[in-house]
């Protein structure tokens, strides 16, 4: 085991101001056994019976595994495999419960919050919630007002960052409600992993995270318009070059939905047809993974190809369900966030169960002087910055780079906020010097069906990769772990007979297929001397009709042209994680 960690926790010792809070050992300079908090000890065990080589060479396997499965991102310019440690973050269960509670408690609220913005906007009137923070909002889009799915939910799903503080409570860093990726990476995560590590999940009972697609199928379906008994919903992408296609690829295959973009779409009368090639078929439901601007030409931006006219109009006629719904995105603005702990206590007549990290709004004269002079200890984001795109940490900013913020900040600054730097968790990670302790934060995910807001046990943990990195998008060279919840579910020890467990946790991801352009054009010819002699009004050529059919067939579904390998450049495009 000395090997495995030896220098842990050493070469950042200097730099911090403040320790940060790691998650495996209660004293991150002494790595030894009578140092590991309790949930970690059956990782530790298994580890120490690990060299870093054997170590090193599961992590390979899985990179290979991922390159494999086309699951990579780009990165400077170079395609990588999405990166993925080996060592697994553990979330007891007794600790998940608080998580779990805080997120549904948070995500009730913003759907009172989007729903009274685009109603009555009683929160305003009371002056919980200023209405110039609203308006100004560029994610507030009027002609979202008025238009409610049949059950009334807005965020069929969501997507919440949090973190740990130095002393290891969780706390609120963002609010993500329009389009939160990277869900994907949670269940292919979990596959591979289940296969890495076998011996421990049935020793530490991991709750599963194969659920997720039935649940957001069934919230989807419980979203559609009333009056439809077998409601039919598709997955609207983007198309193959957006960064996170892989995920709307996943989702739709392991939901059994099509996979949409906006050209497969027309409307008539109100309504909302898919082309195919037997014809027009109605949309009840559509999953958007396109932002709100360009999702239809009529009523946001006239030269957007994402999209199809009429969307929105057969929303409002109350025909056609988009999720999450348009103008979601004003719930997403960091503003908001800061009015989010007096919008629980107003909506819900609840304390906030996770808080908020302590925020600065410069909008206020006296805030902004603050912040001005203290912005080399700060850390300063933009309202609808994503991705980590805009962030300064003034700690590790040049002169010039804080001489041209705090321009920025003056000329603008309802469009910013600052934060103190918060000392982000650490958890064991492999890196080229060995093992170290690298800064991590969490998005666990919820789906809301009207009934209950269910949260996915665990979610999708990033890494900083860079030591002392606090920014932990893959953009900028980060990787994710794991997450395991363990323990027995409350009220339901028998949920997983143990034998299973691991065939349960490894077998969700199976079928994702490599296409080769050879395989694509022998494809093609089949489907082009099937078809030779049918003429179908309204139905362009194309893959994704086929899939059905093919499946029906036993074959595995063919993508979009171009799609021989599948990209995910996780947090950058439309959909940043």
């Amino acid at each position: 085991m000395a090997d495995l960690f030896e220098g842990y926790g050493a070469t950042s010792r200097t730099r911090r101001r403040i320790e940060p809070w790691d998650e495996m050992f209660g004293d991150i300079s002494s790595p030894h056994g009578s140092r590991v908090r309790a949930p970690y000890r059956e990782i530790h065990t298994a580890l120490a019976q690990m060299t870093q080589d054997e170590l090193r060479g599961r992590t390979e396997a899985l990179a290979s595994s991922y390159l494999a499965q086309g699951v990579t991102f780009d990165f400077a310019g170079e395609e990588r495999p999405f990166p993925l440690d080996a060592v697994p973050r553990v979330i007891p269960q007794a600790e998940w419960a608080e998580v779990e509670s805080g997120v549904q408690q948070r995500v009730l609220a913003l759907e009172k919050f989007l729903s009274d913005v685009y109603g009555e906007q009683r929160a305003v009137a009371d002056g919980v919630i200023p209405a110039r923070l609203i308006s100004s909002s560029s994610h507030f889009h009027r002609q979202a007002a008025g238009v409610v799915s049949a059950n009334g939910v807005r965020i069929q799903v969501s997507g919440i960052d949090l973190i740990r503080d130095e002393h290891g409570a969780w706390r609120v860093l963002e609010d993500n409600v329009r389009v939160p990726s990277g869900v994907s990476y949670v269940i292919s995560n979990r596959r591979v992993m289940a296969q890495t590590l076998p011996e421990l999940f049935t020793a530490l009972r991991v709750r599963p995270v194969g659920d997720y697609p039935q649940k957001l199928l069934n919230a989807l379906r419980a979203a559609a318009p009333a009056g439809v008994e077998d409601p039919v919903a598709v997955v609207l992408t983007p198309g193959v070059y957006n960064s996170a296609y892989f995920e709307h690829a996943l989702l739709a295959r392991l939901m059994g939905v099509e996979l949409v973009e906006g050209r497969d779409l027309f409307c008539s009368g109100g309504r909302v047809y898919m082309r195919t090639t037997a014809g027009p078929s109605r949309v009840d439901v559509i999953y958007k993974r396109v932002d709100d601007e360009f999702i239809d030409p009529l009523q946001f931006r006239a030269d957007s190809m994402l999209g199809s006219p009429g969307l929105m109009l057969a929303a409002r006629l109350g025909n056609v369900t988009i999720a999450n719904a348009v103008g979601n995105g004003v719930a997403d603005d960091k503003l908001v966030y800061t009015y989010l702990p007096d919008l629980i206590r107003y909506y819900l007549s609840e304390e906030p169960i996770l808080p908020n990290v302590d925020t600065w709004r410069l909008e206020d004269p006296g805030a902004l002087e603050e912040v001005l002079d203290r912005l080399d200890e700060l850390v300063v984001k933009p309202v609808d910055g994503s991705g980590g795109k805009g962030l300064v940490v003034g700690p590790d900013a040049t002169r010039a780079e804080l001489d041209t913020l705090a321009a920025q900040l003056r000329k603008d600054p309802r469009g910013w906020i600052a934060q103190p730097v918060v000392q982000l968790s650490t958890i064991p990670t492999l890196v080229d010097d060995g093992m170290r302790p690298r800064h991590a934060d969490l998005r666990p995910f919820a789906v809301n069906d009207g009934n209950e807001v269910w949260v996915l046990p665990g979610g999708l943990t990033r890494v900083a990769m860079p030591e002392g990195q606090l920014v932990v998008n893959s953009s900028q060279g980060g990787g994710s772990k794991d997450t395991w919840v363990v323990g027995h579910e409350p009220l339901r020890t028998a949920y997983h007979d143990v034998g299973n467990l691991v065939e349960d946790q490894a077998t969700v991801t199976e079928a994702i297929t490599i296409i080769r352009p050879e395989d694509l054009e022998r494809e093609r010819e089949r489907v082009r001397n099937r078809t030779r002699d049918q003429v179908v009004p309204d139905a362009p050529q194309q893959i994704q009709p086929q899939q059905q059919q093919q499946q029906d067939e036993g074959e595995q579904p063919i993508p979009p042209a171009g799609a021989a390998r599948i990209t995910a450049r996780l947090d950058e495009g439309s959909e940043p994680c």
